[in-house]
């Protein structure tokens, strides 16, 4: 196949969220295939992860204005032959870069939450410009199946151009049995930006309520909550049993924990919900989008209303006690694999690219 040239484009190289972990992964594995890519960020920041050196990484200038002006300038001389974007107030520039180039690259466009036009002017362009963002765009990709009904349905993006390709989960399945998981301290894991979406508050007022008294809560992560966060573990007398272990690999802390928490109030997708199956632990979450199709309605892990602190301590004590067999949590986790999401992506441009 001959080497096609790709441009990617997202908000940093920093692992605060998803969506730029998976831009950062998708790009890499191209460009370890063989094509040319850039990947074009708004802002540096501290990497989350290993990026392919064949990547060519380009930093834009602060400003809107100035990374459209940027945007453009780099279509007109990199030519992709598919430009792509990730979250909304990205997808907003490279339609109006498009413009500016005057250039009729195939854009395609991610979306990975339900409420980023909350986020920003640019944002809110994306989801309430969508009937003319839609015709623009070769393709619209959402992370899960209720994403892609939501932007059909409330925003107005066409059917046939929307398709929901999972978020790539790199994977290193456990070895592990039934009794080894069972005999492990009782130890919950949680994983995310500490932002009020995530719903760590619940998560720790729900640990307060846990019959386990000798259980330990390790939080991983950062964010503008965590004073906030720590003061609530104090007030709900718990501050000795809750760790706030910052941002850091959470691999380490799947392989000694018994239980998995996700608390959130919104999730699109949910890559934590896969990495603890992967890992086999217990998975309890609240019943928002992404965990509710990753763990398949509750046949994989136990779902909970979101914000019901008083049912998230009793799903996490039952856990706690009955950590289940790990081997089907960690074929279902190999669903979501960087392989498996790979191929979706790889699939999807071959398509654009079969029809010009």
């Amino acid at each position: 196949m001959a080497k096609r040239k790709f441009l990617f484009y997202t908000r940093s190289l920093a692992g605060g969220g998803g969506a730029e972990r998976v831009w950062a992964m998708l790009a890499s594995h191209f460009a370890s295939t063989g094509d040319e890519v850039i990947l074009a960020v708004d802002g540096a920041g501290d990497q989350a992860g290993p990026i392919d050196p064949a990547v060519n990484v380009e930093i834009l200038p602060p400003g809107n204005r100035a990374q459209i002006a940027a945007l453009a300038a780099l279509l007109r001389r990199f030519r992709p032959d598919v430009a792509l974007s990730a979250l909304s107030g990205n997808a907003t520039k490279l339609a109006l870069a498009r413009l500016w180039a005057r250039s009729s690259v195939p854009l395609v466009v991610s979306f990975h939450g339900f409420e980023e036009y909350r986020t920003g002017k640019l944002s809110a362009a994306a989801y309430y410009g969508m009937p003319i963002l839609t015709k623009s765009c070769s393709r619209i990709v959402c992370v899960s199946d209720t994403l892609r009904a939501v932007m059909i349905d409330r925003w107005g993006a066409e059917a046939d151009k929307t398709v929901r390709i999972y978020n790539p989960v790199p994977i290193l399945p456990a070895v592990i049995d039934t009794a080894t998981l069972a005999a492990r301290p009782p130890e919950i894991v949680a994983v995310g930006r500490l932002s009020r979406e995530k719903g760590f508050d619940d998560l720790i007022r729900a640990f307060a309520r846990v019959t386990h008294r000798d259980a330990t809560l390790t939080i991983a992560g950062e964010g503008s909550e965590r004073a906030a966060l720590e003061a609530l573990a104090g007030a709900e007398g718990v501050a000795g049993r809750v760790r706030f272990a910052g941002f850091t690999d959470p691999a380490p802390l799947y392989a000694r924990a018994r239980l998995c928490a996700i608390p959130s109030r919104t999730e699109a997708f949910g890559m934590v919900a896969v990495e603890a199956l992967a890992a086999g632990l217990p998975v309890v979450s609240t019943r928002c989008a992404g965990p509710r199709e990753i763990l398949d309605g509750g046949r994989y892990g136990t779902l909970v209303p979101v914000g019901d602190v008083a049912a998230m301590a009793g799903a996490i004590d039952e856990a706690l006690d009955h950590p289940g067999d790990p081997a089907p949590r960690i074929e279902r986790a190999q669903h979501f694999s960087s392989e498996t999401g790979f191929a979706a992506w790889a699939a999807l441009l071959d398509g654009i690219l079969r029809k010009g």
